[in-house]
């Protein structure tokens, strides 16, 4: 059977990618992205008040012959119109949406939602945290790339986010977190691996440097590879409570993780509910409690959700 073929639509934010780049691996399915970009003032305006016309975008999306998808994944409110606009042009293509939409679910074949979203519909799947692109074989593959950066059979991994409509991330909120790291951790003979992303401002790099720089590794740039060896080598994983993207990659693991709290600026009610959901299926604890071993299955939605989705519709035969 020949493998399906995916168009990506996103906004080119990491975690957008990851979702829909986790999707079609999923899938089987060969995959080229678009990263959608809006004229103004239409990336400031909801998708349920957006005209569904190629107007709107400051690059024109049409298909052609040589990528003529059977499917088109998007994720993200600005992929939204675009993907409506190419299932107008051409009705067979299957689509999915990652997230709420917040227009009409009949616009998509399916959604994929967060269970803390509570969006209910014939057409929607709910996820248990995000789908994401990381795979067990690509964790054991990198296993050995920060072997000659840390040495030390105790190793906790600490992977940084950024500051976002919720959450500051300053200098304040990083001190309080390395301080519980310092006393959970590296009081306790633990050697500290420290991986930012793309989000992380280098300020807050710099302060990671300063006060684990006798403690382990903190990387300085962006690198997939060193994300992928720290899952594998920690005995335990620290992400902050930024990013649901990252704390559902790092489940992945099935190592004991735990989670970075800092104050929010606004209601942080989803993020809430997500804290809980995985707290009660036992992947996370707080970071701050008492530090122990605990054991969870692997936790791959993108897995879990092709499957779904192959048991409702045969995408390649549409």
């Amino acid at each position: 059977m020949e493998k399906p073929k995916a168009l990506l639509l996103t906004e080119g934010m990491h975690g957008m990618i990851s979702q829909v780049e986790g999707m079609a691996k999923a899938l089987n399915a060969i995959y080229t992205h678009k990263i959608v970009r809006l004229n103004f003032p239409w990336g400031l305006v909801p998708p349920k008040y957006t005209p569904i016309s190629q107007i709107i975008l400051k690059d024109k999306i049409y298909l052609t012959e040589d990528e003529d998808p059977d499917l088109i994944i998007s994720c993200g409110r600005k992929s939204v119109i675009p993907s409506i606009i190419l299932k107008k042009q051409n009705p067979k293509i299957f689509t999915i949406h990652i997230q709420n939409p917040k227009v009409n679910s009949k616009n998509f074949d399916l959604i994929i939602a967060p269970e803390h979203d509570n969006l209910n519909g014939a057409n929607v799947i709910s996820s248990k945290g995000a789908i994401h692109y990381i795979t067990e074989s690509e964790i054991k593959k990198a296993k050995n790339y920060l072997i000659n950066k840390i040495k030390n059979k105790k190793i906790v991994s600490l992977i940084l986010g950024g500051p976002n409509k919720y959450y500051r991330f300053d200098s304040s909120q990083l001190i309080k977190i390395f301080n519980k790291v310092k006393s959970s951790f590296i009081k306790e003979g633990y050697k500290i691996i420290v991986i930012p992303s793309m989000r992380t401002p280098k300020t807050i790099i710099d302060l990671a440097v300063k006060e684990f720089k006798e403690d382990g590794y903190v990387l300085n740039s962006i690198d997939k590879q060193a994300y992928l060896s720290s899952f594998q080598m920690a005995t335990y994983i620290i992400v902050t409570c930024d990013s649901t993207s990252m704390i559902s990659e790092a489940a992945i693991s099935g190592k004991p993780i735990f989670i970075a709290h800092m104050k929010n600026k606004k209601n942080n009610y989803r993020f809430k509910k997500f804290y809980e959901l995985f707290k009660t299926m036992g992947i996370t604890r707080d970071l701050g409690e008492k530090v122990e071993v605990w054991d969870y299955k692997k936790f791959n939605e993108a897995e879990r959700i092709a499957s779904l989705i192959n048991n409702k519709v045969k995408l390649w035969n549409l």
